[in-house]
């Protein structure tokens, strides 16, 4: 046996390699259609991107598409969906609304300040420790009425600092050490 013979034997035994049957009635119809629409299909864009070169570029028609008008509000939306903004977008909300969600007492002496979204830590200022205490009380109730309104997990802690006293001034006057009532401001 040569080369360019190829082995002997019948299509089923092993070593002879088995004969693809080449497509014919049904087969042969579905092959010639699918490549007939797919030629109709780019014979189709080429004439519309054509035509559209002759009117002068994309122009918006009858029906709907990305170009049309949106509304303010929808177009913020899906701008705050695409870049994931979800969480700031709705941590800002709560911070406008404060008074609402704590009450005006606490929201006359307690400020949000910012809010660390990787940590999910929430800080908030007060002006007195008498009302830092009041709000590190209420904290584990404020968290899940932030979490009720922003979704499971939003806010984790609430960090709550009291009133800032004077900036501490350190100079050739000042006794080194000497740290004065820093801690009965409020």
């Amino acid at each position: 046996m040569t080369e360019s013979e190829g082995p002997v034997g019948r299509p089923g035994d092993p070593g002879v390699p088995k004969k693809t049957p080449e497509p014919t009635g049904v087969d042969l119809a579905r092959v010639a259609l699918r490549a007939a629409k797919e030629q109709a299909r780019a014979r189709g864009a080429a004439a519309e991107q054509k035509k559209q070169a002759r009117r002068g570029g994309l122009r918006s028609g009858a029906r709907a598409d990305g170009r049309d008008p949106q509304p303010l509000g929808a177009a913020i939306n899906r701008l705050i969906t695409e870049r994931g903004w979800e969480t700031p977008a709705a941590v800002g909300g709560v911070m406008g609304r404060w008074p609402q969600i704590v009450g005006e007492d606490l929201a006359n002496h307690c400020v949000p300040q910012k809010y660390d979204e990787e940590a999910r830590v929430l800080v908030v200022q007060c002006d007195s420790t008498t009302w830092a205490t009041q709000l590190r009380l209420l904290a584990p109730q404020l968290v899940a009425r932030l979490n009720q309104d922003l979704g499971q997990g939003t806010v984790k802690l609430i960090k709550v600092y009291g009133p800032q006293g004077p900036a501490r001034r350190f100079g050739p006057l000042r006794a080194p050490g000497s740290t004065g009532p820093g801690d009965t401001y409020g």
